[in-house]
């Protein structure tokens, strides 16, 4: 029956006897084809993934460029997302008023761009005011990021059919990854390029409007997607306290959110401070910085058929422990670049008008094999994290539990930052004080696996047969260390 017969009115018979009217059929909602759903996804998907390569992944280095400080450039990562978090708790409660995934997450999406034009207003001022700009500009990115995440998982599980979930999804996170890689590397050129000619500071407002620009070409592709749903999902606004303390067989995944919080604050502990030590402290280029963290992308390109195959033959459950206790000695593995720092060769390579220096040495050869081994278990662990989201938080509960998560998971980063920020200022920021830093955050990592135990000693389905989307704001630090 199509819409217009639905809604046609019945006109009785003349000499018919009355009779009760007939019960209203459900209104079908028109939608777009899936395929261009389908399309609208993976044009989503390049877009926030340039962003991110562009925009969020130089935060630091552009806190450094503006001599904020080192402690501060690490800082920047973690505490932004911990005022965007507390921002974002008010989604379920607008979703509610709204009526609207779509609306919500366009808006949501809209404001993150907008934070990136904000971003080099910083550059006109000196000291704390710079680091203030810095700070209010991240806050704002973090709250969009974070805001839209727990309504965008549940609204675009509506739009991939089943059937090719798994096959879709893989296609599209390959995409995801070599946008972000491709803009990380356009990124690196530019401040190099920069850096080279006395501008460096107007390079880094060019890669933020660009950035920016694709952020909003994201919010242009949302805005595409269909909305089967509107008006009639079942929206459950949860309290905080069941959505932590329910057991597992309730739909709370407890333990799992517990094992993931304790890893984040682990990973926190170094994550932030990669870009501070390679730029401040080695003094890398920002080529070969750039060439380093790319190569971890690049780890993950590869890597994720292969753990999409796993999770789909053995389960999420067994690539997350794969995942969960291959990335434990990821950090300590900083640790040996030292032992290769005494062979190096510098070079010079002429592009036009622009010097760029090339430093090569059997230390930078040494990260490079560090990093392409972090992007290949990042991979497996990141995949597995989703899975086990989505199996674990029913549907019309996952935009609340998911705005407390978010919440609890920029806590988590925030305190290990500041233990890698406690650790760097007792060593006065020197060398052997990072070192300090990769070698504990390592350490507690090691400390998780009794918890990630009891995660997958929980009964649960023996395989994962259907890919889950990726989520926002469950990402992790754009340098898998």
């Amino acid at each position: 029956m199509s819409l217009a017969e639905a809604v046609r009115p019945v006109v009785p018979r003349p000499n018919s006897p009355a009779s009760p009217p007939a019960a209203r059929p459900p209104l079908r909602i028109r939608r777009v084809p899936p395929r261009d759903d389908l399309a609208a996804s993976v044009g989503d998907a390049a877009g926030v993934s340039a962003m991110i390569g562009l925009g969020e992944t130089y935060f630091a280095a552009f806190a450094l460029a503006l001599g904020t400080g080192e402690t501060f450039a690490g800082l920047v990562a973690t505490l932004p997302m911990l005022a965007g978090a507390a921002l974002q708790l008010a989604t379920p409660r607008f979703l509610a008023k709204q009526r609207s995934y779509k609306k919500w997450v366009v808006a949501c999406v809209c404001v993150q761009a907008a934070s990136l034009l904000l971003m080099p207003l910083a550059a006109f001022f000196s000291g704390s005011l710079a680091a203030i700009c810095i700070f209010a500009a991240a806050t704002f990115y973090w709250a969009g990021s974070q805001a839209s995440g727990p309504a965008w998982n549940t609204w675009v599980e509506e739009l991939i059919p089943r059937r090719l979930r798994a096959r879709f999804l893989a296609a599209r996170a390959r995409i995801s990854q070599a946008c972000t890689l491709g803009g990380f590397v356009f990124g690196g050129l530019a401040l190099q390029a920069g850096k080279s000619s006395g501008w460096l500071l107007a390079e880094f407002a060019v890669i933020f409007l660009i950035g920016s620009s694709c952020r909003f070409m994201s919010a242009w592709f949302l805005s595409r997607h269909s909305e089967p749903s509107r008006g009639r999902y079942s929206l459950r606004q949860v309290p905080m306290r069941e959505a932590l303390f329910r057991s597992h067989k309730t739909g709370g995944g407890t333990p799992i959110i517990l094992y993931l919080l304790a890893m984040q604050a682990a990973v926190q502990i170094s994550g932030p401070y990669f870009a501070p030590y390679m730029l401040g402290q080695r003094d890398m280029s920002y080529l070969s910085y750039m060439v380093l963290v790319g190569i971890g992308y690049l780890g993950k390109v590869i890597a994720l058929p292969l753990w999409g195959q796993v999770a789909h033959r053995a389960g999420a459950r067994r690539l997350l422990w794969i995942g969960g206790t291959s990335i434990v000695p990821i950090a300590g593995l900083w640790l040996g670049g030292d032992f290769f720092a005494g062979w190096q060769m510098n070079h010079v390579l002429e592009a036009g008008v622009v010097a760029i220096p090339v430093n090569v040495s059997a230390e930078f050869v040494y990260l490079g094999l560090v990093q392409l081994i972090s992007g290949i278990v990042w991979a497996a662990y990141e995949l597995a994290m989703l899975l086990m989201f989505f199996e674990a938080i029913p549907k019309q509960d996952r935009a609340s539990v998911m705005t407390y998560y978010n919440l609890g998971n920029a806590a988590a980063q925030v305190t290990g930052g500041l233990i890698g920020a406690a650790i760097l200022q007792i060593g006065h920021e020197s060398h052997a004080a990072y070192l300090a830093v990769f070698g504990i955050s390592s350490l507690v990592r090691l400390c998780t696996v009794p918890l990630l135990r009891s995660v997958n000693s929980q009964p649960g389905t023996p395989r994962q047969r259907t890919s889950p989307q990726p989520t926002i704001g469950l990402r992790e630090t754009p340098e898998p260390v």
